[in-house]
């Protein structure tokens, strides 16, 4: 009987943090076929979500992004209802791990991260590592994991905002946040976070601080999108910058205005 309610509380906690916010507008969202093109397997996209759980991940880690996929490529028979190619990999709390097509997130404000200098058997590796988890659910039943989130913007510390998404006992903390990107990364032994290194001869370190905030991240497993955004070893891909990008050959919608003078010309 307990258990039954506690899946009915947990289920219209659910449906509430996913609905949608109002007034969301992207700030530019390039043609789908473009994003499309410069894709490659093992890419992470991260998204900014409009759900109301997406605002409160976006305010715990103090960053623009709500959610990460991996980009695993084309596989046949992996197909959207509406016949599109299932070309992403995420794990939601509803969902756990599943493949959703790239039109889901192509018309969100989103970030292409690239590991850089990881080889064609690394990024293999990673993407079997992820697909192999597909069909894997979360445990969505323990309340205090998902009332947490009811509450968007919590007045705690900067510092224990992070440390917000671990409270409880459950496993929707792992479908929210970027665990398994991170798991996937880190059984072929690619950093993600800032380590303390030497490159070249010279040893590159970093504040005790953030050293304990890193230690505390992996025993926890507190990866989250921004992670692989600020990540020294991930790249960014914008799409269209690629593809023969020449200022000159814009198009101005609005007349331009003279610097230093009110005048349009």
């Amino acid at each position: 009987m307990f258990d039954r309610l506690k899946q009915t509380i947990s289920a219209a906690i659910l449906r509430f943090l996913s609905k949608p916010t109002y007034r969301y507008a992207t700030f530019f969202a390039p043609d789908p076929e473009t994003v499309r093109s410069v894709l490659q397997p093992g890419d992470v996209v991260l998204t900014e979500g409009n759900t109301r759980l997406s605002a409160i991940i976006k305010f715990l880690t103090q960053s623009t992004w709500s959610h990460a996929a991996l980009y695993v490529g084309e596989r046949p028979g992996d197909l959207a209802a509406n016949g599109e190619p299932n070309v992403l990999l995420e794990a939601e709390a509803e969902t756990g791990v599943t493949t959703v097509p790239l039109s889901k997130y192509v018309h969100f404000n989103l970030r292409i991260c690239r590991a850089v200098g990881l080889d064609d058997a690394g990024k293999r590796a990673v993407v079997e590592y992820a697909l192999n988890r597909i069909g894997k659910l979360y445990d969505s039943k323990q309340i205090v994991d998902l009332a947490r989130y009811l509450f968007p913007y919590p007045p705690v510390p900067v510092w224990f905002r992070r440390r917000m998404l671990s409270i409880g006992s459950g496993d929707p903390t792992k479908a929210i946040c970027s665990t398994l990107i991170a798991e996937a990364f880190t059984s072929v032994r690619y950093p993600i976070l800032p380590e303390r290194v030497s490159i070249n001869g010279k040893t590159y370190g970093i504040a005790p601080y953030v050293q304990s905030e890193i230690e505390h991240i992996r025993t926890h497993g507190l990866y989250t999108p921004r992670d692989f955004d600020v990540s020294p070893y991930f790249s960014i891909v914008k799409p269209g910058l690629d593809d023969g990008f020449n200022y000159h050959k814009l198009v101005w919608s609005l007349p331009t205005t003279t610097a230093g003078s009110n005048s349009t010309t």
